[in-house]
């Protein structure tokens, strides 16, 4: 059995994840004087001091004998650590220190210390401060004790330091400015701290506030110390004061040999450029024009920021090649480096690439790690400005839908250079922010033979005349066609021309994706040439995933469709992106051009029958659906209440192994789980469509996608009534429900909810009944009626009960408490929610343990006991920000704001409910919003302003970022009951 012990907070041991009988608090010291030496002996004498000071009891050795023999039953089931004697003391043996968070803590310290990446470091050194659940040994309280704690405070406070100068080395001094504002108010007389602020602020673009912060500083050590500000500090305000970039603050701690502190190397600049085309031919006119706009247009001296915009021309004219040649031509330019995105805005079946995920591409690339790039656009759009301050990089916007998805990806300070290619003439772009305009146009038939020429070379062009001819008239001057053909030939050196033109004559039809009047009506022809060279399963495969809904897809899921393994699905996929028919636009996963999509499925509709194309979708929906269930259920250990029948041989669906890669999956899969769905309501696969729009309910709401949600459900509603099945329209109305009781719309959400629980109760289907009463349990409490919530409860934990569900039975005996607590009958709410929770932990249910939490939060807050409520409230975030539960994240912000509030600990409080608005505003939530006008609300009382910095701190910040109150004597004070902690029992 594995053992954990925790001394950075509680006293703890932890054997498999259930917490041991340790005892009441002085033997707990007992453990505690023994775990800072673990695998050393500690002395009879030396054990006393620490744990009673020179307040000895008169049997000292007696009672130490006692402690340590309950100590070795509470460890007894564990063979990984133990007590023994040693050296005329007791000595606690442990297989590995770091099973011990202290010495863990302290062992990341070094390794990130001596980390020569800034990413890795950052990591490490978050790694190391989310160990810390409250203030070290608590509840102790004697000299030894006291003088250790200081010394854990001080390397703490000093580690968190050493992140912070690496994070705005990363350029993240946004994000970071919040926090720092937070600390420095608490630390007044910490130069370093005051460095490191001062130096956001001027990244920011805040010099006077860094210059006044430096000034205020100087006043007070003269003031309480008679001293002035160090040299380094002195060096930042000279740098501001001349307008430079001031110096990272310097670390004036000396570091120990053992944790050596390596000069940080800076990010590599971005090199996200595509390759360029080898024989790039033509557009002399056209590079002439763009070298001209770089230069100043004629203008002296040339302007620092340009906005180009090439348009007018169709797919496949070559806009995306002539803009990398001509970005590669210039790119030593921009010696910070070149960003490139394909927003694919106009794949007739895919969704274009939004703002967000393009933003959030760049900033990854500038160096941010995904954990600190916020989740809302507006955060990551200033992210991405202020990364972008002070640089010059070119950035390639390629195949923009309109203006609207290029705005927030153009830098706003000048320096840099943003290319764009569309089909659509982008005027608002030129109007708003002086882009200027260029045509594409085709290549004139003496460019097209340049191109070919290029790419097959003089003799064999010059050897057939004639049938180079032909093929440049064929192609009508597309280079699209003309690339196809160049690559076709050269991948058959011996093949005559001659036959690639008579090709062209015979297959000349027009591909219906092609009209407008664009003379490109021999692009199918083309293509056929490329598909025609394939394999037999790589042209299989091609055209049944012209069935696929897109945006992109993974080899699991090709080859569901193909009906082939996973191994040989990545091989043929290879195969595809190798004749240039798919392209790998991340790792694993693959998408059409557009044209080449519609072509795939001309040819699906003209060579499979009806059958196979039937089966084909029914293998891919299988995959989807079996391996959404799949991964639901380790989101979510309740079981989902509709069963599915077996998936079609070839469906292969995956398995992840854990709640992360569930999460990952969903994540990177949702949007094409959206579009399979839709697709399965067209094509006749009525219970596809709303058994995906099940298993989708719980990844939706945990990330907030309640419009999504909402849509989804509706489409399953409709399929379920015209498949007139009963159990698809209860699930449907179920989630519709929790649709709109997270919309803010309770009179739709009941409807819904009382219709579902008829719907399943007519099925005799005990789990979905258990599932409604408890969300409707939830929607009455939110809206003050407790009696009827308890009722729904209570009816939620006896269908549970019924259908032998563990995991549901915990959540509902953790709203029966948590309702209990509301009505004041604090006991019984504690023993419930216990309960409660030692189901979860037995399932392995974390989202339903972090909710748990919350709820004994509430309780002990009630009770007056603050400290304790602090570190289940952080337990409970730590839980639903590991789960991706966002609402539920911001909610338990404002209860543990709302604790240090009434425990005086304002400054806290008025942190954590800046971060829960923070993810209200991520998670696009109205103004009317009863969370968020509640969080407001709380922000006024305190007098602060109520509009924060953006920026989304890290997922340590709940173990480390806010004060641990002492809980005073006296009355006990409890909250007003006008403003009760929401709750959101799962």
């Amino acid at each position: 059995m594995t053992v954990e012990f925790g001394l950075l907070g509680s006293i703890e041991a932890r054997v498999d994840g259930r917490p041991a009988p340790l005892g009441h608090a002085r033997q707990r010291g007992v453990l505690a004087a023994l775990l800072v030496d673990v695998n050393q002996p500690v002395t009879i004498d030396r054990l006393a001091e620490r744990v009673w000071g020179d307040r000895l009891p008169r049997q000292a050795r007696a009672t130490l004998h006692g402690y340590v023999s309950r100590l070795r039953q509470a460890l007894a089931c564990t063979s990984e650590a133990g007590i023994g004697r040693g050296s005329g003391g007791y000595v606690l043996t442990a297989a590995d220190t770091a099973t011990v968070d202290l010495h863990l803590f302290r062992g990341l310290l070094v390794r990130a210390r001596a980390a020569e990446d800034d990413r890795r470091a950052v990591a490490l050194y978050e790694q190391a401060l989310r160990l810390w659940r409250a203030e070290a040994f608590a509840a102790l309280d004697t000299p030894w004790v006291n003088a250790l704690r200081d010394t854990l405070e001080q390397e703490r406070f000093a580690s968190q330091l050493d992140l912070d100068d690496i994070r705005l080395r990363l350029g993240l001094h946004t994000a970071l400015l919040p926090q720092l504002a937070a600390r420095a108010a608490a630390h007044p007389l910490d130069e370093r701290l005051a460095g490191q602020m001062m130096t956001a602020l001027h990244r920011c673009g805040r010099p006077a506030e860094a210059l006044d912060h430096y000034q205020c500083m100087r006043r007070r050590l003269r003031g309480e110390l008679g001293i002035d500000p160090a040299p380094a500090l002195r060096e930042i305000q000279a740098a501001i004061l001349r307008q430079d970039t001031p110096p990272p603050p310097r670390n004036t701690a000396q570091p120990s040999a053992s944790s050596p502190q390596p000069a940080a190397r800076p990010p590599a600049p971005p090199a996200q450029l595509p390759l360029s085309v080898a024989a790039f031919t033509g557009r002399d006119l056209e590079i002439s024009r763009l070298d001209h706009l770089l230069n100043g247009g004629g203008r002296a001296p040339a302007p620092t920021s340009v906005v180009i915009s090439a348009v007018e021309g169709t797919a496949g004219v070559g806009k995306t090649a002539l803009a990398v040649h001509w970005a590669h031509r210039v790119r030593d330019r921009f010696p910070d480096g070149q960003l490139y995105v394909n927003l694919r805005g106009f794949d007739p079946q895919a969704a274009a690439v939004s703002p967000e995920e393009a933003v959030r591409g760049f900033v990854s690339a500038l160096g941010v790690p995904p954990a600190h790039i916020p989740a809302g656009l507006e955060a990551q759009t200033g992210l991405f400005r202020s990364l972008m301050a002070d640089r010059r990089v070119l950035i390639l916007l390629d195949n923009a839908r309109d203006a609207d998805q290029v705005r927030p990806l153009l830098p706003g300070a000048p320096g840099s250079l943003t290319l764009v290619t569309s089909r659509n003439r982008l005027t608002s772009l030129a109007v708003a922010e002086g882009a200027q305009l260029l045509a594409v146009d085709l290549l004139t038939p003496g460019q097209a033979r340049d191109l070919l020429t290029g790419r097959l070379g003089v003799r064999r062009v010059e050897a057939e005349p004639g049938a180079v001819e032909e093929i440049v008239a064929r192609c009508a001057g597309l280079p699209l066609a003309l690339a196809v053909v160049a690559a076709r030939a050269a991948a058959q050196p011996r093949f005559p021309l001659a036959l690639l033109a008579e090709e062209l004559r015979r297959d000349g039809s027009r591909l219906d994706a092609l009209d407008g009047g664009d003379p490109a009506s021999q692009v199918r022809a083309v293509f056929s040439w490329s598909y025609r060279a394939l394999g037999p399963d790589a042209a299989r495969m091609f055209r049944l995933l012209g069935l696929h809904p897109g945006p992109d897809v993974a080899a699991p899921a090709a080859g569901a469709v193909a009906h082939v393994t996973r191994g040989h699905a990545r091989a043929v996929l290879a195969e595809l992106t190798r004749a240039h028919l798919l392209t790998e636009h991340v790792p694993g996963r693959h998408a059409f051009h557009d044209l080449l999509r519609a072509y795939a499925v001309e040819l699906a509709h003209a060579q499979d029958r009806d059958r196979d194309r039937r089966e084909a979708t029914h293998r891919m929906l299988d995959h989807y659906l079996h391996t959404a269930r799949t991964a639901d259920a380790l989101l979510t250990p309740q079981p989902n209440p509709i069963a599915l029948p077996p998936a079609r041989p070839g469906a292969a669906p995956q398995e992840p192994a854990d709640h992360q890669e569930s999460l990952a999956w969903f994540t990177a899969e949702h949007r094409v789980l959206v579009a399979a769905l839709e697709q399965a309501r067209a094509a006749g696969f009525a219970a596809h469509a709303w058994r995906l729009a099940s298993t989708l309910t719980t990844f939706l709401d945990r990330q907030g996608y309640w419009q999504t949600l909402a849509a989804v459900q509706t489409t399953a509603l409709e399929a379920a009534r015209c498949q007139g099945d009963a159990a698809g329209q209860a699930d449907a109305h179920r989630g519709l429900g929790l649709a709109h009781d997270r919309l803010d719309r309770p009179e739709d959400a009941h409807t819904h909810y009382l219709l579902a629980l008829d719907l399943f109760s007519g099925l005799g289907n005990r789990t979905g009944q258990a599932r409604t009463h408890q969300h409707l349990a939830r929607m009455c409490e939110s809206r003050g009626q407790r009696q009827e919530a308890l009722e729904h409860a209570h009816h939620s934990l006896e269908h549970y009960r019924a259908a032998g569900d563990p995991a549901g039975q915990s959540a509902a005996l953790n709203h029966i408490g948590w309702i209990l607590a509301q009505l004041g009958d604090h006991q019984q709410a504690l023993d419930h929610c216990r309960r409660a929770l030692d189901l979860a932990q037995r399932v392995c249910d974390l989202n339903g343990q972090a909710h748990i939490w919350d709820s004994l939060g509430y309780i002990r807050r009630r009770l007056g006991q603050y400290d304790r409520a602090v570190g289940h409230y952080r337990q409970a975030l730590a839980l639903f920000h590991q789960t991706g539960d966002r609402h539920s994240e911001a909610a338990g912000l404002a209860c543990l704001g709302e604790t240090h509030r009434v425990a005086t600990h304002t400054d806290a409080a008025h942190e954590a409910w800046t971060r829960a608005l923070e993810i209200t505003r991520e998670l696009g939530l109205p103004d009317a919003d009863p969370l968020r006008t509640r969080v407001l609300g709380l922000l006024r009382l305190l007098g602060r302003p109520a509009d924060p910095p953006r920026g989304r701190p890290q997922f340590g910040w709940y173990d480390s970022r806010l004060p641990s109150p002492r809980q005073g004597g006296g009355a006990d004070r409890t909250p007003p009951a006008t403003s009760p902690c929401p709750g959101r029992p799962a």
